[in-house]
């Protein structure tokens, strides 16, 4: 994905990196922050409070991402014995990557209705892409970590809430088919033209849509044609 671009449109090539590169490094620190906050410094002791990005990427994960669109940022360590409220807290750091992306694209939305839709820069201006790809990248991690499997952000949620013991049997099954599905279903989506991944991608662009006061699919296009 990334080597396409760079071959065929440079500059978008460099925005989508820097974006990447903010996105993800924003996402990994605010776990390690609300991890401070309810009472373990674990993250920060491994230097993982700090927003440099070199600190929060994994090689493996970070050239996946550029090749296929699938990877992964090196994952946040906690304590749970540290924090105030075990089962709660540990859903909070989960979530607080997340929802440091919607923040991020809300803030990305505003400022690109404010630049572009105020005439301030024109839509085929980089700065305008940078702020949509920002935008597109930060709600699709969002919508993805949510997913309520291992090792993703929700699957936190998920066996918070269903830790009765007569959710054993959907817990296991959760905990060892979950990611066996997940896989199998990224292959499916990094190597076919299949949209696996529709619940993800459909919302990502209608609130996309809302954030930018136009069609996302449309500009999605538009950029890459003018670069």
């Amino acid at each position: 994905m990334f080597l396409n671009l760079l071959f065929g449109s440079p500059a978008i090539a460099v925005a989508w990196l820097v974006a990447i590169l903010l996105t993800l490094t924003i996402h990994e620190f605010s776990h390690a922050l609300v991890g401070k906050l309810r009472g373990d410094k674990t993250a920060e002791y491994e230097g993982r409070l700090t927003l440099n990005p070199m600190a929060h990427l994994d090689p493996t994960g970070f050239i996946l991402l550029l090749l296929f669109g699938f990877g992964w940022a090196k994952p946040v360590p906690y304590n749970p014995y540290n924090l105030k409220d075990p089962k709660w807290d540990s859903v909070k750091i989960a979530l607080a990557g997340p929802f440091s992306n919607l923040l991020m694209a809300i803030i990305a939305g505003v400022a690109f209705q404010g630049l572009v839709g105020g005439g301030v820069i024109e839509p085929t201006n980089l700065l305008a892409a940078f702020l949509f790809l920002t935008i597109l990248l930060n709600l699709f991690l969002m919508l993805f970590n949510i997913i309520p499997v291992h090792p993703l952000d929700g699957s936190k949620l998920f066996f918070a809430l269903f830790d009765h013991p007569k959710y054993q049997e959907l817990r296991a099954f959760v905990a060892t088919r979950g990611p066996q599905i997940l896989f199998v279903a990224v292959l499916v989506s990094a190597f076919t033209s299949l949209n696996i991944f529709f619940f993800i991608s459909e919302p990502a662009f209608a609130i996309c849509d809302a954030l930018i006061g136009g069609s996302c699919n449309g500009y999605f296009a538009s950029i890459f044609s003018s670069f």
